[in-house]
Formats: structure tokens, sequence, C-alpha cells
């Protein structure tokens, strides 16, 4: 599969993501990676601990020149779908928007968790994501009809399919 077309596969299953239902939620209790402060919270999807998770912050490097990466971060979630809770946004650093999206649509996450810190595990990839899908994740959000129909150009962005997320009650 070419990275264009994996790239439209996983547009196709984003779009379809707000039209199946949620996994059940798991309860879990981790230690945070570079802190003595504990991380309790829920997982969603596969089972995940911060152990071993890197800051959102060396993703970076992690991803050095590559266009993909296997990894576990542990950072803030910033927006998450308003439609259903089918993904979240993280800020890098750098401030750049990584969108988080759930393998196989297996699972959402609760849609008010903006704010807490999160612990997701999967791939990080770059891809150019067309306007439609981003139009998409616009209307998911809540934004106007003006701000959606504003997007027309296509993006380069920061991606990230996670098969576990752990949304922790308290942060770091």
């Amino acid at each position: 599969m070419t990275i264009k077309q994996f790239s439209l596969a996983a547009s196709l299953l984003a779009l379809a993501a707000c039209q199946t239902t949620p996994a059940t939620e798991t309860a879990a209790t981790t230690a945070a990676p570079a802190t003595a402060v504990a991380l309790t919270g829920k997982t969603y999807g596969a089972a995940v601990t911060a152990e071993g998770a890197k800051p959102l912050s060396e993703l970076k490097q992690v991803l050095g020149t590559q266009d993909s990466a296997q990894v576990k971060l542990i950072g803030k979630a910033d927006a998450v779908c308003q439609a259903k809770g089918c993904w979240l946004t993280m800020k890098t650093p750098e401030g750049q928007e990584m969108r988080v999206r759930f393998k196989d649509y297996a699972f959402f996450v609760p849609k008010d968790i903006s704010g807490k810190t999160v612990v997701i595990n999967g791939w990080a990839h770059r891809e150019v994501v067309p306007v439609s899908d981003l139009q998409h994740y616009a209307k998911d959000a809540g934004k106007s009809e003006q701000e959606v129909a504003a997007i027309t150009t296509p993006e380069e962005q920061l991606n990230f399919e996670a098969d576990g997320v752990l949304v922790a009650d308290n942060t770091l």
C-alpha cells in the first residue's frame, strides 16, 4: 500500500468514525515516566500505562527524518471531537497541532478531556490531510460554517494513530 493509499484509507476511516459506537472503558493506574507523581485514570482501547512514555516534546527527536515511528507519548489533550470523541489534538512545543485518531475506530474518548494529561500509544506519522477531512474535523470541533468554508488548502500535519489512550485523573 502506498503512502497516498494509506492516507486515503485513514481519511475514509476518520470520516466513518463518527458513525460507530465507542468501546468499553477500563480502569488504569500507572506511574508517570519522569516524576514521582502517580497517574490514575481510565484507559480507552488497548491497555496503556505511563511507563516508558516520552514527553510530547521529544517526538521531533523520535521521528528524526522518518515519516513515521511507533512511540508512547505523554502530554495534554488540547481539543476533542465534539461529535463523539472520535479524535483529540495535542499541541507540540512548536505550537503545531497533532491529531490523534484511534486505531480501527474501535474506541472513543470523553468529549470533556481538554486540558487533561493523556498517554497515547501507537504510530506518529507525517501526512498531507485533504481539504474535505480538514473541513470534517472543523465541523466536529464545533467551528462555524464560515470557519469551515475558509479551509481551502490541504495541510501537511503530524498525526498519530493510537491503539490505546490513558486519560489521567490528575495532571503532571
